[in-house]
């Protein structure tokens, strides 16, 4: 066999030459750099460390920056939703009219309205403006535990919409409420400036004061109760009655009666709701018609 010139000739060499100041040097130095990285990983806080420097120098490309970058945005649409929402729940329950009850909830928004808090939105309304929202006798069956178990508010484009649900997550009644609606209904029916004859709506229908109120004294107690569902707004305004005006339409059971005031040389207006069928009487009276 030949033997090349460069292998060792004895085992005493070949010994030498494997552990050579060099090669234990190298194996000491691969042994601690291993059991480093083992322990430490510097490596990988290096590396990172140099990405993160060359963060803004790197192209914003690949699948998984777009994968990542889903992701983000995913979670900041999820907590500004969740963050809406509370804010919607603390506007809400914060509410001392429906008013403020519209403003809180955007369209599409929804919260869970406590049944005492409703109780205590109607209870802040005069009784006859109450009856424009619902009938105070049907709120009681409605507010019954055994009738209604949440009532769940949900903003609209024009106003809001309340579900009255059972324990069977039924819809009992539904209120559809518009912004318009709420504003005329939590305005109290405020006086306002002008006189009947500039309102299209009671024109032909217009009485002097005395001729209104002689026919309706005319008229059965328990009906005139009817007619006159909330004479407080009357009795709050100043200056004195000339003339009574009947809207020339009915609206869910009732019809508007306008009011007309004199005060201190200007008119205005006060339109309180009344009941359809005790208006029709009265205007069987005002036309000298026997009821």
């Amino acid at each position: 066999m030949i033997q090349k010139w460069y292998d060792p000739f004895s085992v005493g060499e070949w010994a030498r030459r494997t552990f050579s100041f060099l090669n234990l040097g190298f194996l000491i130095f691969t042994v601690a750099f291993g059991a480093s990285e083992f322990r430490f990983d510097w490596c990988e806080k290096l590396l990172g460390t140099y990405l993160l420097t060359i963060n803004d120098l790197r192209p914003e490309t690949g699948a998984l920056w777009e994968l990542g970058q889903k992701t983000s945005n995913a979670h900041n649409s999820l907590n500004k939703i969740i963050t809406q929402r509370e804010d919607s729940k603390r506007s809400v329950q914060g509410a001392d009219s429906f008013s403020k009850l519209v403003e809180s909830l955007g369209s599409g928004e929804w919260v869970t309205l406590e049944k005492e808090q409703f109780k205590q939105l109607y209870l802040s309304l005069s009784p006859g403006v109450g009856r424009q929202l619902i009938d105070p006798s049907h709120l009681v069956w409605l507010l019954n535990a055994d009738t209604t178990d949440r009532i769940f508010c949900e903003g609209m484009a024009e106003g809001i919409s309340l579900y009255f649900i059972d324990s069977q997550n039924q819809v009992v009644r539904q209120i559809d409420l518009k912004k318009k609606t709420i504003v005329e209904i939590e305005s109290g029916n405020a006086a306002v400036q002008g006189g009947l004859s500039q309102m299209e709506a009671f024109s032909s229908r217009i009485y002097p004061s005395e001729q209104f109120f002689d026919a309706m004294v005319k008229l059965p107690p328990e009906m005139i109760s009817e007619l006159m569902v909330d004479p407080e707004l009357l009795l709050k305004q100043e200056g004195s009655i000339q003339r009574v005006g009947i809207w020339n339409e009915a609206d869910g059971g009732y019809i508007k009666l306008g009011f007309e005031f004199e005060y201190r040389g200007e008119t205005s207006v006060l339109i309180i709701q009344a009941r359809e069928w005790a208006v029709w009487q009265l205007s069987l009276l005002l036309k000298g018609q026997t009821p």
